[in-house]
Order: C-alpha cells, then sequence, then structure tokens
C-alpha cells in the first residue's frame, strides 16, 4: 500500500451536540478530510491533478510541480508528489499561518512568498508569471482552472457522502475557494437526486480570515466554478467561523480548521430551517495549522 491508496473515503461523522436542539428527524454530519495522508481535503484534486498530468504526458520526472496555494493545497502536492518521485514550487500568500508553512519547510519544497495584501489572488499571478517565463522546467498544476480538480470530487467525494447516508443525504453545504469541492460532489450528487439542496458560503467580505476562502465579487473567480450550481450562497463572517470553530472543539471533541467553522456554522443554519433533512458538510483540516491563532482564547 502507498500513501496515494489513502487517499478518500474519510469518515462522516455526525454532529449531535451542537445539534441539541434540532428535531430528531434533521441530522447534520460531516465528512473528517484530516483523515487523508496530507491532513485535508486537498489530497484528493491534488492526487486526480497529479494523475491526469502523468497521463496526458504534461508531468514528466524531468519538471517541477507548479502551482499558488494558501497552505493545504501545497502541503497536499508536497505529500503526494515527493511520494511519486516529483519536485514542487509555491507561490504562497505571506500571511499563511506558520504552522502551514513550518511543514513545507519539512518537505524541501521551494516556495515564494506573495503579498499577504494580495491573498490567493496575488500568489496565482505570481505563479502564472512563473509558468510562462519558465515553460520547459515547470508543470504549472493551476488548480483553480484544471478540471481534475472538481472531478476528484465528482468520482470520489459525491459517491462517497451517497453511500454513507445510504442516499438519504438532502443538503450539501460546502465552502468557496477553488470551488473544486461544491462543483464536482454537487454536480455528483445533483446527478444522483435533483431535489439535493446545494449550499455554497464564502467570506461576507474582501478582507477576511478565513483561509483558503475566496470573497467571491471581489476575487479572480476560478475558471472551474459554475455560479449557478448552489441553490442558495451564504456569507459568513469571520468571527462566527471562530465562534463555531471553539464550539466544535469544546463541545463536539472536534479541533477543526477555521473553514470547517464556518462549514458548521452554515451546516447549522440549514439545519434550523428543516422540519426534516440530512446535511452533509465537509471538514476541510484539523485545527493542529491554527494553533498560533489568537482566537482560541477569545471569549
Amino acid at each position: 500500500m502507498s500513501l496515494t491508496d489513502l487517499v478518500g473515503n474519510t469518515p462522516l461523522i455526525r454532529l449531535r451536540h451542537i445539534t441539541a436542539h434540532l428535531p430528531e428527524t434533521v441530522e447534520v454530519y460531516a465528512k473528517a478530510e484530516w483523515f487523508n495522508p496530507s491532513g485535508s481535503v486537498k489530497d484528493r484534486p491534488a492526487l486526480n491533478i497529479i494523475r491526469a498530468a502523468e497521463e496526458s504526458g504534461r508531468l514528466t520526472p524531468d519538471k517541477t510541480l507548479l502551482d499558488s496555494t494558501s497552505g493545504n493545497m501545497g502541503i497536499a502536492y508536497a505529500t503526494l508528489a515527493r511520494s511519486l518521485g516529483y519536485k514542487v514550487q509555491l507561490v504562497i500568500p505571506a500571511n499563511a499561518s506558520p504552522e502551514r508553512l513550518g511543514i513545507l519547510k519539512a518537505f524541501g519544497v521551494e516556495f515564494t512568498l506573495s503579498s499577504p495584501l494580495d491573498g490567493s489572488d496575488g500568489a496565482i499571478r505570481e505563479a502564472r508569471a512563473l509558468a510562462a517565463a519558465h515553460p520547459d522546467e515547470f508543470f504549472y498544476a493551476n488548480q483553480y482552472n484544471n478540471p481534475a480538480n472538481w472531478q476528484a470530487h465528482y468520482f470520489s467525494t459525491g459517491p462517497e457522502i451517497i453511500d454513507q447516508t445510504e442516499g438519504r443525504v438532502t443538503h450539501f453545504v460546502a465552502g468557496l475557494g477553488t470551488s473544486g469541492t461544491l462543483i464536482g460532489t454537487g454536480r455528483a450528487l445533483k446527478e444522483f437526486n435533483p431535489a439535493i439542496m446545494l449550499v455554497s458560503f464564502q467570506p461576507d467580505s474582501p478582507f477576511h480570515g478565513l483561509e483558503g476562502l475566496k470573497h467571491m465579487p471581489t476575487a479572480i473567480k476560478p475558471g472551474i466554478y459554475d455560479e449557478t450550481l448552489a441553490d442558495e450562497d451564504v456569507a459568513v463572517t469571520t468571527e462566527d467561523a471562530h465562534a463555531m470553530t471553539r464550539r466544535l472543539a469544546a463541545e463536539e471533541g472536534l479541533f477543526v480548521g477555521i473553514s470547517a467553522g464556518a462549514a458548521a456554522f452554515v451546516a447549522l443554519r440549514v439545519a434550523e430551517q428543516l422540519e426534516s433533512g440530512v446535511v452533509v458538510t465537509l471538514f476541510p483540516d484539523a485545527g493542529y495549522k491554527y494553533v498560533s491563532e489568537r482566537f482560541w482564547s477569545e471569549k
């Protein structure tokens, strides 16, 4: 067995304590994506992007995989590409958590830091420029525009949710970063049952603390994003995401990342509007990459 064999098939955990006030006919679940080898959901698209590039001949042993990332995708590339023998080079916003940067250094990955004021868009522009300047040196993975990103979720996350809920899922909640999770999983779920409601969420403003998520009205929109797919889109404040992240640790025993807190906040809001239903969301990673964040000690 190799690391690549361990990607996907993550547990589906029922949230019981923060949902104690809901009717028994309303269930809320979360996919525990930190069970992937690198510790996040990004293993799914990273592996699919690598495999698709190998098959097409765009990624060969003499080329370095290049991409922009806010952290988790870079760690997924570092884990999986290294295990398969490929070199990795990344562009990362300088405000990425120090834990993430430390992990990448441990892998020996080469990376440059883009302006924190420009967020993920600044990293995208720098990676594009680097790829254009050295086309023979790099395979530009281009996660925001690569269909292998959303296809990873179409072929894995969506079918897993259907199987794990025995087809009972009624709502799916996902955040918008590259948008791959929503697009791929959402398309698979809608094909299975068009009545399943898709709820996307994003930060409420351009300046936010929800690492990995995009404020779509002001950001470079990913080429894979289909804004017509979700039935509803919800804006989440950084403060609400922080508060729910703390609640998940204190009440559910789930030490998760900030985007997972945002996902739980929206999933609970959706569930509170139902008399019956099965709401499923996805917790992208655990909280270990965020232990230096000050919000843990806030009241």
